[in-house]
């Protein structure tokens, strides 16, 4: 995998494309490198920083609102230069930003909490919660209110396996990035130039955590949609989500970079890239890209969530995944798994609670979805399709891809009193000879009825020609669309399928990184390196 022009050979030509260019435990983490047992390959080049120059460390850290400040922790070097590192306190107890400032990365040097949790409601001075999160001993009668804003072009990153970023309920995080800035999440190898095209699950990763209704299994004390609460995979200390607002708000993602997560934190369980935990339509997330979580690209649970503009590349578990009651829009999504990795492209369910409501709710339009091989299913889930619908949900796909010409395409697990339901309407599939799978009360025949090709504009059989990896072709331009504003009003109208319509549509360009598994574009740096303007 280190051989980056070999395996982009291989890739291509195991998915049979026109050209290359642009809740369940995976692999445990480390810390460091995670190793891949593949044949020793040509050492990958050392990565040129962008620009050609090396980065100088600032003279300091700069001051932020919070009283406890960001310890200057020294410099840190890697390939890109030599870099300031400022790092964060364990909990930021006051709105604070932390600006772009030449040669500083910020530091996650284990949980770092923004703001008290102040539970399923905000509380008030005749209902005063007392917050479990750390450093949070005093009864609150009212949210903290802390917002954490993060500039432009900021980088920051995990000190150790333990780091993450935890949004407690009433608080908000600001990470807006722009197009030729972005904000990076990453980890210390990869400010240490330690990476390449298969590391994955060296910190934690983002966890927002909101007030939307969540089901079951509800934590102690709260039982059913009305009182449900949850806590987070894995975490030691309580990092509780779940109340009765899906209009939550929990802030802003936009232009946002993910890498290298997914450490596990506990027993059989560990964090997404980006995880959300009972979040509402409220929050804006879009321009999101995941890249080589250990686990999901990303995880819903519960809420209601939108989401537009999401790339999820290399995930080792899942690239989207949706559980616990979640209602959930995605708009424009690339879903590329690296060769010989990951489990589903998608998995949506209710997490074993199939008698509890709300169901869970996913409508995804203009989607582009890539398996290079079978699913390896390397978390023992039994995921075995491509796509994975189960347990009390109800599935809306509309103007999608799905290339997976090795393994079966579709597989509904038909459980509980009303079985998982899925409507299809201008998706295209390319798959192995069985294309269906069946398990519970449906049978393959009965999933590729409900799939109805050659209803709704359907197709599964259909004959790829996309470019560049992901860009459609002339196959792809002459499905006939469907207009997903009919399903939800979140979604844009569009008159194509899949989530690139054409080469002159790049919008994953710029704010992206690049490696074997996807290459977004020859503006982007390479994901093992970073950027440094």
């Amino acid at each position: 995998m280190k051989n980056i022009h070999g395996l982009l050979l291989v890739g291509c030509s195991a998915i049979a494309l026109a050209g290359c260019g642009p809740s369940d435990i995976a692999s445990p983490g480390s810390g460091g490198n995670v190793t891949i047992n593949n044949p020793t390959p040509a050492p990958t080049p050392t990565p040129t920083p962008t620009g050609g120059a090396l980065v100088t460390p600032a003279g300091g850290c700069p001051t932020i609102a919070d009283p406890q400040g960001l310890t200057d922790g020294g410099t840190i070097s890697g390939p890109t230069g030599t870099w300031r590192v400022c790092t964060l306190p364990s909990l930021l107890r006051v709105s604070s930003t932390l600006p772009k400032v030449a040669g500083v990365l910020y530091e996650l040097n284990g949980r770092v909490n923004v703001g008290c949790d102040g539970g399923f409601a905000a509380p008030t001075t005749g209902a005063p919660y007392t917050s479990t999160t750390q450093g949070c001993t005093t009864p609150l009668t009212a949210d903290t209110n802390v917002t954490l804003t993060i500039a432009a072009g900021a980088i920051l990153y995990g000190k150790t396996g333990q780091s993450w970023l935890a949004v407690n309920r009433g608080n908000k995080i600001q990470a807006a990035g722009s197009a030729t800035q972005p904000i990076v999440f990453t980890s210390r190898d990869n400010v240490q130039g330690l990476n390449d095209d298969n590391s994955q699950g060296q910190w934690g990763g983002v966890v927002l955590l909101g007030r939307g209704v969540v089901t079951g299994p509800c934590a102690a004390g709260s039982v059913g949609a009305s009182t449900c609460e949850r806590d987070t995979e894995g975490a030691a200390d309580l990092a509780r989500y779940g109340g009765a607002d899906n209009a939550y708000n929990a802030g802003r993602m936009s232009y946002v970079q993910i890498r290298y997560s997914g450490f596990v934190l506990g027993s059989n369980s560990e964090l997404q890239s980006l995880t959300l935990e009972g979040v509402g339509t409220g929050t804006t997330i879009d321009h999101f890209q995941s890249h080589n979580s250990s686990d999901d690209g990303t995880e819903i649970f519960g809420g209601a969530v939108n989401v537009k503009y999401y790339i999820a590349a290399g995930a080792d578990d899942d690239s989207l995944d949706v559980d616990n009651g979640a209602q959930a829009n995605v708009q424009y999504a690339l879903l590329l798994q690296r060769p010989a990795k990951g489990d589903a492209l998608f998995e949506i369910d209710s997490n074993n609670n199939e008698a509890d409501t709300p169901r869970t709710k996913l409508a995804v339009a203009n989607f582009t979805a890539l398996q290079p091989q079978t699913s390896p299913d390397n978390e023992g889930s039994g995921d075995l399709a491509a796509s994975l619908f189960r347990g009390n949900s109800d599935t809306t796909l509309i103007n999608g891809i799905i290339f997976s010409p090795n393994n079966e395409c579709v597989r509904l697990n038909g459980s509980g009193t009303t079985p998982a339901t899925l409507s299809a309407k201008s998706v295209v599939l390319s798959c192995n000879a069985a294309k269906f799978l069946g398990s519970g009360s449906y049978t393959p025949a009965q999933v590729g009825t409900i799939f109805g090709t050659g209803a709704n504009n359907n197709n599964d059989a259909f004959t790829s020609t996309l470019s560049s990896l992901f860009i459609n072709g002339a196959n792809e331009t002459g499905v006939t669309a469907t207009d997903p504003k009919a399903t939800s009003s979140f979604f844009d109208t569009t008159t194509w399928i899949g989530a690139v319509r054409n080469a002159t549509d790049t919008w994953y360009a710029g704010w992206t990184c690049n490696s074997a598994a996807a290459n977004l574009g020859a503006t982007n740096t390479s994901c093992t390196t970073l950027p440094t303007t």
